[in-house]
C-alpha cells in the first residue's frame, strides 16, 4: 500500500522539522509532503534548506485549502490512504501504524486519532473542549454517530475519500463539517485512542472573535452538509 502524510503548515518554522523527523523515524511505511501555505515566517526556507517534500501554495488558502491540497496530491500520485498530522509537533507519528492497520481491517472510510477516549496527554484546554463537546453532540444529532474528538486533525482516509476530498473540502475549520458530510454519503468514521502534545513551537492562529465565528460557520455547515446528503 502507498500511504501518504499531509502535513498542512503555516508558520511553523520552529517545529516543522521535528515534525518530519517524527514521522521518517516512527512511521517508514507512510511517504509524507509538507504544504506550505504561504507562510511569513521561514517555513518555506527551513523545508528547502532541509531538502523537506514540500508543495508550497502561491497564496494562503486556509487549513481547509491546504489540506485539499495534499489530498489532490495523494489522488494524482495513486495513494491508498492519506493522513492529515499537524505541523505543529502534537500529533505523535507512533500511531499511524496503528490506525493503518484499524483502517484495513475495519473495511471503515476514516480513522480519527482520538484525545478522548483513554483521556491521556494533552487534552486541549477548557473553554475548547465546551466547543469540542458542542461538535460531538451536533454530529449525533445529525447522523446518530458519536465522534468523542471530531476537531481531531490526525485523521486517516481510504483511496475513496482521498478521491471524494480531493474535489470536495471545507475551506474553513473542516474536521466536524467534513465528518458529517461523509457520514451523511454513507461512509463509515471510527476512532482510536491516542495521546496528543502541547504545540511545540509557534501559536495558534484560533482567538476569541475567531472561535466564535468557527462555532456559528461550522454549525450551518454541519446543517447544510446533512441536509445535502
Amino acid at each position: 500500500m502507498k500511504n501518504l502524510v499531509i502535513i498542512p503548515a503555516y508558520n511553523e518554522e520552529g517545529c516543522i522539522l521535528n515534525t518530519v523527523q517524527d514521522i521518517i523515524d516512527n512511521a517508514p511505511d507512510f511517504d509524507y509532503v509538507v504544504v506550505n501555505d504561504c507562510s511569513t515566517d521561514n517555513t518555506r526556507k527551513v523545508c528547502r534548506h532541509n531538502n523537506v517534500k514540500f508543495i508550497d501554495l502561491p497564496v494562503n488558502l486556509g487549513i481547509g485549502g491546504a489540506v485539499q491540497t495534499g489530498y489532490r496530491y495523494a489522488y494524482y500520485h495513486g495513494y491508498d490512504t492519506a493522513v492529515q498530522f499537524d505541523g505543529d509537533g502534537q500529533h505523535d507519528a507512533k500511531y499511524l501504524k496503528t490506525m493503518l492497520d484499524k483502517l484495513t481491517e475495519s473495511g471503515a472510510n476514516m480513522v480519527i486519532g482520538s484525545r478522548f477516549i483513554e483521556k491521556k496527554g494533552f487534552q486541549s484546554n477548557s473553554v475548547r473542549r465546551v466547543g469540542i463537546n458542542y461538535f460531538t453532540g451536533l454530529i449525533k444529532l445529525l447522523t446518530g454517530k458519536k465522534i468523542t474528538d471530531p476537531t481531531s486533525g490526525l485523521r486517516m482516509v481510504d483511496a475513496k475519500l482521498i478521491k471524494y476530498f480531493a474535489f470536495n473540502y471545507p475551506s474553513d475549520y473542516p474536521e466536524p463539517e467534513s465528518a458529517v458530510t461523509i457520514l451523511a454519503r454513507g461512509n463509515d468514521i471510527i476512532e482510536v485512542p491516542v495521546e496528543m502534545r502541547h504545540r511545540q513551537a509557534g501559536k495558534s492562529s484560533i482567538n476569541l472573535r475567531k472561535s466564535i465565528y468557527y462555532m456559528i460557520k461550522v454549525s450551518i455547515a454541519m446543517i447544510i452538509a446533512k441536509m445535502k446528503k
